[in-house]
């Protein structure tokens, strides 16, 4: 450690106190750690033109925003990115490991004030060979960023941070601080600039609020998709245009068809194209998809082959804000769903055992209905006004008309030969038997369908292609 080189940047601190004109802020820390870092930047075109820093806590925290704000000030932005804890810790002649938390906190709050001031205020010059990275902090986000670069391209990595809270299990989460953290050491790891962008509000307003209000309303509905169709992608391409880049690449295992539509993926138990089906024809054909001609053990061993620390790490949660939370805590603490004795009920209506919430159960749900009887039952319909819940055997789930709401098509209705009712269900072959006002369309499944849940998204399909999308709606 260079005491000089530290002593110096704690006795007369580049930036301390300096507030910035239109400057965007990040903090990081709090009272679990008793240090609290906020950071001021700036930026003007292509460049950091401003930036300043208030720190309270040890005087390794001082020491290290002085160093950040004089890495980043007047430095071009993509540069800028690229300054991460190790960066701030190498400008203050090392740090011990002690003092190195200052560094992660600073380059935390750092960040996340050069996302806001990049996302506000960038305006770079479009570099064809520009490709922004969606990176999660996971194992196929950062193969993806590794064969953009290895493609020849300049690979800009971004991280969403879009959802805080005290129960959550930030290391089950592709999109907690935690991951953010994770996905920055990767990028600048490889040498490439990364960015976090602050969406919470957006997915709170866009992706939670739906689901809590999904599950009152008595329906399923499916966040994932809601959220890579209209808030993660779609904010991303967005970042892109800021930064120049001409692409944006992520981690999906998915693949675009000749005809620039969504098509799956050559590993169909890996396949995503369900997940994104909402995705809008514009932002599809600025998407990538580095990985969809890939197996997931092909990208692990690209990922061991590169070094890349994230190669083993295990799959994240698809819901990923209820990690660690569980759905029956979240909806009880955000939605103030709690618990409400009812009746389950057989389709005559006779009472055949007692539940405790009619929000609990899905159409098509067998496991925890805790009825005894000759033969299995499953969950045909629910009603959250009168808390009941239907149920009946395998066999009056059977059905081969499916209704949907909102419906979206890419391509003409005789173009629909499939439909998948749920992300993991195989696709049943059907036609358009009738489309209406308001996206409404009327499917006819040429096999029959085990239940088709209220609020679930339906992915229409011709082939392997995704020709369209609808919401299945109550019957």
């Amino acid at each position: 450690m260079d005491r000089e080189r530290f002593a110096e940047h704690l006795g007369t601190p580049a930036g301390l106190g300096a507030a910035p004109a239109a400057a965007f802020r990040g903090a990081a820390g709090g009272a679990a750690c008793g240090d609290l870092v906020t950071v001021s930047v700036r930026v003007e075109g292509d460049r950091v033109a401003a930036a300043g820093f208030e720190a309270a806590g040890c005087g390794a925290l001082t020491a290290a925003g002085s160093a950040a704000v004089t890495l980043v000030e007047g430095e071009p932005l993509l540069d800028a990115a690229r300054v991460g804890a190790h960066a701030i810790a190498a400008e203050l002649g090392g740090l011990s490991a002690g003092k190195f938390h200052a560094a992660d906190l600073v380059a935390d709050a750092l960040h996340r004030a050069l996302g806001g001031a990049a996302r506000a205020q960038a305006a770079l010059p479009v570099a064809p060979a520009r490709t922004l990275v969606a990176m999660s902090g996971g194992v196929d986000s950062a193969v993806a960023a590794l064969l953009v670069d290895r493609g020849g391209r300049e690979a800009v990595a971004v991280t969403l941070e879009l959802w805080a809270d005290p129960d959550h299990d930030a290391e089950a989460s592709c999109c907690s601080a935690h991951a953010v953290r994770v996905a920055r050491s990767v990028a600048h790891g490889m040498g490439m600039p990364h960015f976090t962008l602050d969406l919470r509000a957006e997915f709170r307003a866009g992706v939670v609020d739906p689901f809590l209000a999904g599950y009152a309303a008595g329906v399923t509905p499916n966040p994932c998709v809601g959220c890579n169709g209209h808030v993660r992608l779609d904010a991303m391409v967005a970042f892109a245009d800021a930064l120049g880049a001409a692409e944006l690449a992520t981690g999906h295992y998915a693949r675009r068809s000749p005809d620039a539509l969504l098509r799956a993926a050559a590993d169909p138990a890996k396949d995503q194209t369900y997940m994104l089906a909402a995705v809008a024809p514009a932002t599809l054909e600025r998407l990538r998809f580095p990985l969809g001609e890939l197996t997931k053990p092909e990208v692990r061993a690209l990922a061991a082959e590169a070094g890349l620390p994230v190669a083993s790490k295990a799959e994240s949660q698809d819901l990923c804000f209820l990690a660690g939370t569980g759905k029956a805590a979240f909806l009880a603490r955000h939605a103030g769903l709690v618990d409400r004795p009812g009746e389950i009920v057989d389709r005559d209506g006779r009472v055949l055992a007692a539940h405790r919430g009619a929000h609990h159960f899905t159409v098509g749900q067998r496991k925890g209905l805790g009825v005894a009887g000759p033969e299995p039952l499953y969950v045909l319909a629910t009603d959250t006004g009168s808390n009941r819940v239907v149920a009946g055997p395998r066999a009056a789930l059977a059905t081969h008309d499916v209704i949907l709401r909102g419906a979206r098509l890419h391509r003409d209705a005789g173009d629909v030969d499939r439909v998948r009712l749920r992300s993991h269900a195989p696709a049943l072959p059907c036609r358009v038997a009738e489309s209406g006002a308001r996206g409404r369309l009327a499917l006819e499944l040429l096999e029959p369908a085990d239940g088709a849940a209220p609020g679930q998204t339906a992915c229409l399909l011709r082939g392997d292609v995704v020709v369209g999308w609808g919401t299945i709606a109550r019957t």
